[in-house]
């Protein structure tokens, strides 16, 4: 008995076979291509370019009398975008500056007057003895009249006078209490607004340097500078224009700054953590260029529960949706230096899932500073020391 060879029945069948096997080993690989690369990986198209988006405001109302910069100007730090007109703060500044002079004048007056009302105070004192002895005299004058009197030496007339003039000094030295007292008062008074300070110290003298300070500070901030570094976008200042503070006059964006938010399904990000690598193309390179990246973090929440109307499910017609959750990733800064990107590019991105995050890498972006607005103070602390020596006289 001969056997029968594999495909010796019909065609059909060979061709069922073979494409079962064909079937088969594409499985088998579709396997292999899972285990070994594919489940490791999580891409999406789904991720755009993100970056902070700098408005460019004034902190004082004014009427914009010179543009600096226009968009697609790139700017760096402390750049003069916009200049308002100083006209009103410069004359704030002045009145400012005479008011200051004219509390150290007034508050020298005070320190004078010290010495003054003390020597009257003294003066006030002596007064009080002179007056003492007066009365002491009339009255002995008195007490050796009427000694006098009663044996008829001397006329009633004389004793009358000796009354009078006992009364006399009486009420000259309750004058003269009345007038230390008062005396008194003013000196108390005048080293109350005084004490513990000189003129350059004074209360009121500090106050007015503040003001000074405060008015200097607002004129030079009639000339509006870049916060960041950065291309200039979307200037809706225009000449003539009369702004309030807060007012969005144009926006600027550091483009060396920029990330990539992407949006994975929340069935693919089980696995992903901070720390993890990504590898990035746009569409704008292509597949020429390719960024690596680092995974920030994981977003608290799908894109839809922080939308302006969230979605409500608590309804009979429910239909589930696969939610997105954006995933932070941070760019490599030189790769971002040779190759820069916009914001709102779309771009492919692919996370490593095997292997434990890099815990010495730098995951989080870096903290924003500006210096942009802090003003040298010694220039206005100078103008106010020659203010205060100028009005101290000698």
């Amino acid at each position: 008995m001969t056997a029968t060879p594999l495909f010796s029945e019909s065609p059909r069948k060979r061709l069922l076979l073979i494409a079962t096997l064909i079937f088969a080993l594409i499985g088998a690989l579709y396997a292999a291509w899972w285990f070994v690369f594919a489940a490791r990986y999580e891409s999406t198209d789904d991720a755009y370019v993100h970056g902070n988006l700098v408005q460019v405001t004034s902190q004082i109302p004014g009427t914009i009398v010179a543009i600096d910069a226009e968009d697609t100007q790139r700017v760096h730090q402390g750049d003069a975008l916009l200049t308002l007109d100083p006209s009103d703060t410069r004359l704030a500044l002045e009145q400012a500056k005479a008011a200051l002079a004219q509390t150290v004048r007034r508050t020298r007056t005070l320190f004078v007057q010290n010495d003054a009302l003390a020597a009257e105070v003294a003066m006030r004192k002596a007064n009080i003895e002179q007056a003492q002895t007066v009365l002491n005299k009339a009255e002995s004058d008195l007490q050796r009249r009427s000694a006098l009197g009663s044996s008829g030496g001397v006329s009633g007339e004389e004793l009358l006078h000796a009354r009078i003039a006992v009364k006399s000094a009486q009420a000259g030295i309750a004058q003269a209490q009345a007038a230390y007292a008062a005396s008194s008062a003013k000196l108390q008074t005048n080293q109350a607004l005084t004490q513990g300070s000189t003129v350059a110290t004074h209360p009121d003298v500090l106050h007015a340097a503040d003001q000074v300070r405060k008015a200097w500070l607002a004129e030079a901030r009639t000339r509006i500078v870049a916060p960041v570094n950065g291309m200039v976008a979307q200037r809706t200042a225009q000449l003539g224009q009369h702004i309030q503070p807060g007012t969005p006059l144009m926006t600027i964006v550091p483009l060396e700054d920029v990330w990539v938010e992407a949006n994975f399904k929340e069935n693919q990000i089980h696995a992903m953590k901070p720390g993890q690598k990504a590898t990035i193309t746009s569409d704008l390179y292509g597949s020429a260029v390719t960024y690596h990246g680092t995974v920030v973090d994981i977003s608290a929440g799908s894109g839809g529960a922080f939308s302006l109307l969230p979605a409500q499910n608590a309804s009979g017609n429910w239909i589930k949706v696969i939610q997105r959750i954006p995933v932070r990733i941070r760019l490599d800064p030189e790769e971002l230096r040779a190759h820069p990107l916009r914001v709102g590019l779309s771009m492919q991105v692919e996370v490593a899932l095997s292997g434990s995050a890099d815990d010495t890498a730098p995951v989080g972006l870096e903290p924003q500073r500006t210096t942009a607005y802090t003003h040298d103070g010694h220039e206005v602390d100078a103008l106010v020391e020659s203010i205060i020596r100028e009005n101290l006289g000698s």
